[in-house]
C-alpha cells in the first residue's frame, strides 16, 4: 500500500526536533553523576574525545543512512538498513531500532511522569517546609505507590497513564505535532536551564552553614572543570565517558533513521547533524553542569556530592533546596526543574514511537492515529511491571538490556554495514551530498576504523568489565596467569544473575532472602519479556519481508 509520505516542515523544526530526540533526562540526571563518580574534570576530556570520534560519525552515519533509505520508501530501520545490503541479515539487526525505542519508552516514559507529577506538587507546595529526609522518603512513597494526587491513590500509576496518553496524542499528529511541540519545548527548556544554572551559580558561599562550614557552589563547578590528568589512564573513566555519548545523543536507537528518512534526497545532513549534535552538547555540558552539582555543593559542600551524587538527587534533594528561596521562587524553581526534565524526557520519548509508527505505516498501511495508539497500548503495557515491580530491579533490566547493551550492538552493527558493507567510498558521498559544509576528509578516516574500534572497546568492556572496574588489577592478574576477575556488572555475569545470587547466598535475614529471590524472579522475567519483544517485532518484519517478495513477483 502506497501512502503519501510525510515531511518536514522547516529546516529549523527538523533541527529542534533532532536536538529534542538527543536531548533527554540523561543530560541533567545521568551526566552529572557520572561526571561526579568519574572524576569530575577527568571525565570531561574522554567525554568530548568520544563525542567528536564516535558522537559525531555515528550522527553522520544514521543522517545519512536514514535519508538512504528514505529515498527508497523506508522509514524504518529494518528496511533502512537491508536497502544498503544484498544480505538478508541486515533487516533482522534493524530489528533493533524498533525494539530498542519500544522498550525504553516503557521505562523512561515512567521516570518522564515523575517529573510531571513533582512539577504539580511543586505548584501545590507539596515540598514546602519538608526537611531533606521528608522530601527524599516522599521519593520512596512515591515509586512505593503509596502516595495520592487530589484523592487518586496509586499516584505513580496514574501520572504514568497520563504520560503515556500525553505522548500517544502529539504522535497521532505525526510529524507535524512532533516538529511544534520541539519548537516550542526546547527554547523553554533552555530559558529554564539558564535560569536555574544563574541561580546555582550566585549562591556562592552564602548558604554555607555550621553542618556545612565548607559549602561552595563554586566548588562544584571547579570540580567538574578541573582535571586529574593521571585518571585519564584509566580505562574505565574511557568506558564511562563512550557509554554516556550513546545516552546524550541517542544513537544506536533508530530514531535518528526514522526522523532523516522523511528528508528530501538533497536536503543538507551534514550541518544539521553537527548542528543538532552540538546543540545537544551545549544542553549537557553547559547546562547540565551548572545546575545540580553546584547547587547541591552550595547547600551541601563538595565532599557530600561526592559521596551521595545518585539519579535520586534530583527528586530526593532539589526540592528541599528550592525550598531554601522562599516560598515563590521555591515553586518557580520546582516548575521550570521539573518542566525542564518534562520537556527533555517527552522530546526524546516521541521520537521513539516513530520508528514502529513508521514500520506499520510503510508495511501494513496503518495510518498515523492507528500507530500511535498501537505504540501507546505497547508503552504501557510493557511498562507496569516497571511500576509495580519497581523495588525489585525491574526497571534496572529494562535500563540495562535495552538502554545499554542493545544501544552498542545496534551501533556497531550498522558502523560497520555503513562504512564495510555499503562501502566507505558511497558512505562518504551520501553524507556530502547536498552538504552545506565540507567535512574534514580526517573524518573519512575515523569513521571506517576509530569509531568501530571505539564500539568494540565499549562492547568488550561492557561483556569482560574487570572487578571493581579495575582495568590495570585486571591485566596484571592476566599477565601472570591469575587469570581475568570479571565484575558482578559486566555482561556475562549479569545474564546469570551472579551479583544477586551471591548475595542470597550470604543473606541470614529472613526477609533479607525473600527480596533477593523476588529480585532474581523478576531479572529473569525482564529479560523474557525483552526477548519475546524482540521475537515479536522480527516475526512482524519477516511477514513484511514476505509480503515485498510476494508483491513484486506479481
Amino acid at each position: 500500500m502506497t501512502i503519501k509520505n510525510e515531511a518536514w516542515g522547516s529546516r529549523l523544526g527538523l533541527i529542534l526536533a533532532m536536538a529534542g530526540n538527543s536531548v533527554g533526562l540523561g543530560n541533567f540526571l545521568r551526566f552529572p553523576v557520572q561526571a561526579v563518580q568519574n572524576g569530575g574534570g577527568t571525565f570531561i576530556i574522554p567525554y568530548l574525545v568520544c563525542f567528536i570520534l564516535m558522537g559525531v560519525p555515528l550522527l553522520w552515519i544514521e543522517w545519512s543512512m536514514g535519508r538512504f533509505g528514505g529515498k527508497k520508501g523506508h522509514h524504518s530501520t529494518p528496511f533502512i538498513l537491508s536497502s544498503m545490503s544484498k544480505g538478508s541479515l541486515w533487516k533482522y539487526i534493524g530489528v533493533f531500532g524498533i525494539f530498542t525505542n519500544i522498550a525504553v519508552a516503557a521505562y523512561y516514559c515512567y521516570i518522564e511522569s515523575w517529573t510531571l507529577s513533582y512539577a504539580f506538587h511543586s505548584i501545590k507546595g507539596t515540598f514546602v517546609g519538608l526537611s531533606q529526609s521528608e522530601v527524599a522518603q516522599y521519593f520512596g512513597n512515591y515509586i512505593n505507590m503509596s502516595t495520592s494526587f487530589l484523592g487518586i491513590p496509586n499516584e505513580a500509576i496514574f501520572f504514568f497513564v497520563i504520560c503515556i496518553l500525553i505522548n500517544t496524542y502529539i504522535l497521532s499528529k505525526g510529524l507535524a505535532g512532533i516538529e511544534k511541540v520541539a519548537k516550542i519545548m526546547m527554547p523553554l527548556l533552555i530559558l529554564f536551564g539558564i535560569f536555574l544554572a544563574v541561580r546555582g551559580l550566585t549562591l556562592g558561599t552564602s548558604m554555607a552553614s555550621d553542618q556545612f562550614p565548607l559549602a561552595n557552589a563554586w566548588d562544584g563547578l571547579n570540580y567538574l572543570w578541573t582535571p586529574e590528568y593521571d585518571s585519564l589512564l584509566k580505562p574505565g573513566v574511557w568506558l564511562a565517558a563512550a557509554g554516556q555519548i550513546f545516552f546524550t545523543l541517542s544513537v544506536g536507537m533508530g530514531t535518528i533513521h526514522c526522523y532523516a528518512a522523511y528528508l528530501d534526497s538533497r536536503d543538507d545532513i551534514a550541518l544539521n547533524a553537527a548542528t543538532a549534535g552540538f546543540t545537544n552538547e551545549f544542553v549537557e555540558v553547559v547546562l547540565g553542569s551548572l545546575i545540580v552539582i553546584p547547587i547541591a555543593a552550595g547547600y551541601f559542600g563538595l565532599d557530600w556530592v561526592k559521596e551521595n551524587i545518585s539519579f535520586g538527587v534530583a527528586f530526593q534533594s532539589m526540592p528541599f533546596l528550592f525550598g531554601q528561596w522562599g516560598d515563590l521562587l521555591a515553586a518557580l524553581a520546582g516548575v521550570f526543574w521539573f518542566g525542564l526534565l518534562f520537556f527533555a524526557g517527552i522530546t526524546s520519548s516521541l521520537a521513539m514511537g516513530t520508528p514502529w509508527m513508521g514500520f506499520m505505516r510503510d508495511e501494513f498501511g496503518w495510518g498515523k492515529i492507528k500507530g500511535a495508539v498501537s505504540f501507546g497500548t505497547l508503552t504501557l503495557l510493557l511498562g507496569l511491571p516497571c511500576v509495580l515491580f519497581y523495588q525489585y530491579g525491574f526497571f534496572d533490566q529494562y535500563d540495562y538490556w535495552a538502554g545499554t547493551v542493545s544501544l552498542v550492538i545496534f551501533a556497531l552493527a550498522e558502523t560497520i554495514l555503513f562504512a564495510w558493507v555499503f562501502g566507505m567510498k558511497k558512505g562518504w558521498k551520501e553524507i556530502n551530498d547536498g552538504a552545506d559544509i565540507v567535512i574534514p576528509g580526517f573524518f573519512k578516516w575515523v569513521i571506517k576504523f576509530v569509531t568501530p574500534l571505539l564500539l568494540i572497546s565499549v562492547f568488550l568492556g561492557a561483556l569482560f568489565t574487570p572487578e571493581n572496574n579495575n582495568w590495570t588489577e585486571a591485566f596484571a592478574q592476566l599477565s601472570s596467569g591469575e587469570g581475568w576477575p570479571l565484575d558482578n556488572s559486566s555482561l556475562i555475569l549479569q545474564l546469570n544473575n551472579t551479583g544477586l545470587k551471591e548475595s542470597l547466598a550470604l543473606a541470614t535475614d529472613a526477609s533479607e532472602k525473600e527480596l533477593l529471590s523476588q529480585q532474581i524472579f523478576y531479572a529473569n522475567m525482564a529479560r523474557g519479556i525483552l526477548l519475546l519483544l524482540f521475537a515479536a517485532i522480527s516475526s512482524l518484519v519477516y511477514v513484511a519481508y514476505r509480503k515485498r517478495r510476494k508483491s513484486s513477483t506479481l
